[in-house]
């Protein structure tokens, strides 16, 4: 914050505003100014003229000076310190404080006593454009977190006869509103063109048309009839139908009016006449003729009047629907894809007991400026949400699907929407992953189990095959045994004679039963772990035992 010794109204002082967002100017900014239109405060800022201060104005601003010079010593005591009017800076905004103190936490707002102050029973009920110019005193002041507002009135001899006042504290909306609107308004002052419209309109003076003079006797005796034709033709010839200013509206109105007395006052004469005659029938049809053209005017410029006034109207609203049109296209241009929300602009309430073109113009102009200001605030906070989106969630834009609708939540609650939705994706990825790979592993462990299995299988059929070899070339003798030494036995007698293939199958049983026991422990060691193979070692061995004993009962 800057401090600036500047006498209020000094050309210093007027120089500093000129180049200054200033806290006076800032409701007319806003539109809410009872005193200043927006479009005045565009103009003045454009051409660098401010009215000049009529005396009934300035007398106004003596007393106003006089009655907050008397209140500063009331708010001193209220604040406990001391208050100083100064001139502050902060950046572009400047506000001219009523009264700051040494600390500069605690400003000082007076203004004159009116009914409005006094039916608000507190700050928040304060009209709005008082609360936006202490709003941007805020601004200007960033170290300033509480504004004593003081109303107050004086007599001439400075006794207060009254007085009121509240603690002000900073409303972040409105301050964010009040900065959005200065940004709007130098937008709308680089881009301004100048709509001048009369001050006040005035019907222009119409031409008064004779007063109808006619005294008859039986006939005709003196009458200014002709003239007065001739002036009333005249007249109507020149009334003009091609309205497009307030002056314009003016003149046709104050017409309509002429022309409707005017056939009152042609109905007298016309009654004063016959009252003296009773055939006079060219005076009469003179006298119709010229009442009737003079209604029939009137009535087409009454309808005109009304006409040409709502397609001014029409036109007004309909050019001003189109500049938000436009200017909403902008925007979503820059956040596309995300369609922006926004409440229609109340253009046509705006307009409502506007009579003259300039209030027109001003009412739509400062609605639009407002309905641009809030949807400004809203693509704000949109392309926020969306560069901060754009970053953290890269390669996850399939799951924000309905992105145009969340994103108009809160910021932390769609940051943390976001977070949320990627961090419970991630897990769903993970929990596939890792059931894929249990997948994936438990058929690439069937598929072995299977090998091993159909390895075994073969395996085992090998041995078989290699079994059923060898005992088919034993009993056909066609392949020497082999002898495993055993303890010599005790030589028998031969009481039988037997056939000799016979007897070397019964010689050679006990060795093919001790190698397939050999075999069949081999087996079991290598392919227990199978079940099927389990099963068949099983019926192997007992066939095996039940060879067995047999074989040794005849040893």
């Amino acid at each position: 914050m800057q401090t600036h010794n500047l006498i209020q109204g000094s050309p210093e002082w007027h120089e500093h505003r000129a180049t200054h967002f200033n806290a006076s100017d800032a409701p007319a900014m806003m539109g809410v100014s009872p005193f200043l239109a927006r479009s005045e405060l565009l103009l003045q800022k454009h051409t660098g003229i401010t009215p000049e201060v009529d005396p009934g104005t300035q007398k106004r601003f003596d007393d106003g000076h006089r009655f907050e010079a008397l209140a500063r010593i009331l708010a001193e005591e209220i604040v406990g310190d001391d208050l100083y009017p100064v001139t502050v800076s902060n950046g572009k905004y400047s506000a001219s404080m009523d009264g700051l103190n040494m600390g500069s936490d605690i400003s000082f707002e007076h203004k004159s006593l009116n009914d409005a102050i006094r039916a608000a029973t507190s700050a928040a009920e304060l009209p709005e454009y008082l609360r936006v110019q202490m709003e941007h005193q805020f601004i200007a002041s960033p170290g300033t977190t509480r504004c004593l507002f003081m109303a107050s009135k004086w007599d001439d001899q400075d006794k207060l006869l009254e007085k009121k006042y509240f603690w002000y504290e900073s409303d972040v909306a409105l301050r964010d509103r009040i900065v959005d609107g200065w940004a709007r308004f130098e937008k709308d002052l680089a881009e301004y063109v100048p709509i001048i419209h009369s001050e006040k309109p005035h019907a222009n003076a119409i031409m008064q048309l004779p007063a109808l003079a006619v005294q008859i006797r039986g006939e005709v005796l003196t009458s200014n009839l002709p003239a007065f034709t001739k002036a009333a033709e005249h007249f109507l010839a020149n009334i003009k139908t091609d309205l497009q200013t307030d002056t314009d509206f003016a003149d046709a109105e104050e017409t309509v009016k002429f022309c409707d007395r005017a056939e009152k006052e042609l109905e007298l004469a016309k009654k004063a006449a016959i009252e003296q005659t009773v055939d006079i029938a060219e005076l009469m049809r003179t006298i119709d003729y010229v009442k009737d053209e003079l209604r029939s005017k009137r009535l087409m410029l009454d309808r005109l009047v009304k006409t040409q006034k709502e397609a001014i109207k029409s036109q007004i609203l309909a050019d001003a629907r189109l500049k938000f049109a436009d200017h909403l296209a902008a925007i979503e241009a820059e956040i596309k894809p995300i369609r922006l929300v926004y409440q229609q602009p109340d253009f046509q309430g705006a307009i409502k007991n506007k009579r003259t073109l300039a209030s027109l113009h001003d009412a739509v102009d400062s609605a639009l400026a407002n309905a641009k200001i809030a949807t400004d605030a809203t693509a704000k906070d949109i392309r926020a949400k969306l560069a901060w989106y754009k970053e953290n969630a890269v390669g996850y834009e399939v799951l924000f699907a309905d992105l145009d609708r969340v994103i108009y939540k809160q910021a932390d609650d769609f940051q943390m929407l976001v977070r949320n939705r990627i961090d419970q994706h991630k897990l769903e990825e993970k929990r596939k992953l890792e059931a894929e790979r249990v997948r994936i592993q438990a058929e690439e462990q069937k598929k072995a189990e299977e090998k091993v299995r159909a390895e075994q299988q073969a395996e085992l059929l090998k041995k078989q095959k290699e079994l059923e070899v060898v005992q088919a070339e034993l009993v056909a003798g066609q392949k020497p045994v082999p002898v495993i030494a055993q303890a010599p036995e005790a030589p028998k007698p031969a009481l039988v004679k037997t056939d000799p293939k016979q007897a070397i199958v019964e010689r050679t049983k006990p060795i093919l039963i001790t190698l397939a026991r050999r075999e069949l422990d081999d087996f079991r060691s290598r392919y227990s772990g199978i079940p099927e193979l389990v099963m068949v070692m099983e019926e192997i061995e007992s066939f095996m035992i039940a060879t067995a004993p047999r074989e040794e009962a005849k040893a």
